[in-house]
C-alpha cells in the first residue's frame, strides 16, 4: 500500500524497532525495495536525493513507487531526502511524495527554523510526514557533502518545539558514504537526544556501520535509518559481473542481477532494523 511514513515510524517507536529507509535510483532498485519488504513483511520508505530527483524527475518517481506500493500489501512511503528548499519540498508533496526532509543545515538558525515551520506548516494540510536535521552528517555523497557537526541536545529541543517536526534527524557521528575507518558513534549523545526530544528519530549515514552499532542505535531510540551507498554497490557490482561477459547486450541480462542483489541486501537490513513481520 502506498502511504505516509507516519504510522510505520509511530508503530517502529512504541514496538522499539527501526523501518529501513533505501535510496532508489531507478526501476529495478524501486522493485528490488519492495519484493524484499513484500517477502519479509516490513514497513518501507524508498528515498530520492535531490539529485536522483533531477535524473528522473518527481513525476517518474511518483510514478514507479506508487505503483509498486500500490500492488503490495505491506506500507510503503516516498521520501525525499536532503532537500534544501522549500519551493523543493512542496514540488514534491505536490508530486505525490508522502514524506519530505527539509535540510536548512547551511543556513543560520532562525533562518532554518523559519523554513522548516514553513514546510511542516504546507505538509500537514496534505497529510504528509516532515524530517529536520540538526547537526550535521558528514561525508560526501550524491551532491551532498559536509563535516560532522555533532546535535546539540539544548538546541535540538528548542528546534522540535519551535518546528513541530514529525520525525527528527540527529548527527551522532555518522557520515554519507562508505567510511575510511571504524565508525565512531556518540551513543551518550544519542541516549541524551532521546531523553529531550519526543519524536522518532532517524539515523542517517547507515551504510558501512557495522550491525551491532545499528542495533546499539535502534535500543537507544532510532526509529528509522537510512541505507543509500551499499544499496548502489551491490547494484554495481552485480552489473559489473554480468556484463564482463561481452556478448551480453540486453540491459534485462545485466539489470536483473542489479535487483536481485539489492533485494538480498534489503532483506538484510530489514532483518537488521527488526521491522521484519511488523507489517502484520
Amino acid at each position: 500500500m502506498y502511504t505516509t511514513s507516519k504510522e510505520m515510524i509511530k508503530k517502529a517507536r512504541a514496538g522499539g524497532y527501526a523501518v529501513p529507509a533505501f535510496n532508489a535510483e531507478n526501476l529495478e532498485m524501486v522493485q528490488a525495495i519492495v519484493a524484499a519488504a513484500q517477502e519479509l513483511r516490513s514497513p518501507v520508505m524508498i528515498q530520492t536525493t535531490p539529485t536522483t530527483v533531477k535524473y528522473l524527475t518527481l513525476r517518474q518517481a511518483v510514478a514507479m513507487v506508487r505503483a509498486e506500493g500500490e500492488a503490495a500489501d505491506v506500507p510503503v512511503a516516498l521520501h525525499l531526502d536532503h532537500c534544501e528548499s522549500y519551493d523543493g519540498v512542496r514540488d514534491a508533496v505536490q508530486a505525490g511524495y508522502t514524506s519530505v526532509m527539509i535540510d536548512g543545515s547551511k543556513l543560520p538558525y532562525e533562518e532554518n527554523i523559519e523554513v522548516t515551520r514553513k514546510v511542516v506548516e504546507m505538509a500537514a494540510a496534505r497529510g504528509v510526514t516532515v524530517e529536520a536535521e540538526l547537526g550535521t552528517v558528514g561525508g560526501k555523497e550524491d551532491g551532498h557533502s559536509a563535516q560532522i557537526a555533532y546535535t546539540d541536545p539544548e538546541e535540538a529541543l528548542d528546534f522540535f518545539t519551535r518546528t513541530g517536526v514529525d520525525i527528527f534527524a540527529v548527527a551522532i557521528g555518522t557520515a554519507h558514504g562508505f567510511y575510511k575507518g571504524e565508525p565512531k558513534l556518540n551513543f551518550e549523545l544519542l541516549a541524551t537526544l532521546r531523553e529531550k526530544i519526543d519524536a522518532p528519530l532517524v539515523l542517517h549515514g547507515g551504510s558501512g556501520i557495522p550491525d551491532e552499532m545499528i542495533r546499539r542505535t535502534i535500543e537507544l531510540g532510532i526509529n528509522k535509518v537510512n541505507f543509500a551507498t551499499e544499496l548502489r554497490a551491490a547494484a554495481t557490482a552485480a552489473v559489473r559481473k554480468a556484463l564482463e561477459n561481452e556478448a551480453v547486450i540486453d540491459p534485462k541480462k545485466f539489470m536483473g542481477p542489479a535487483r536481485e542483489a539489492v533485494i538480498e541486501l534489503c532483506k538484510h537490513k530489514i532483518k537488521l532494523c527488526g521491522s521484519d513481520g511488523k507489517a502484520d
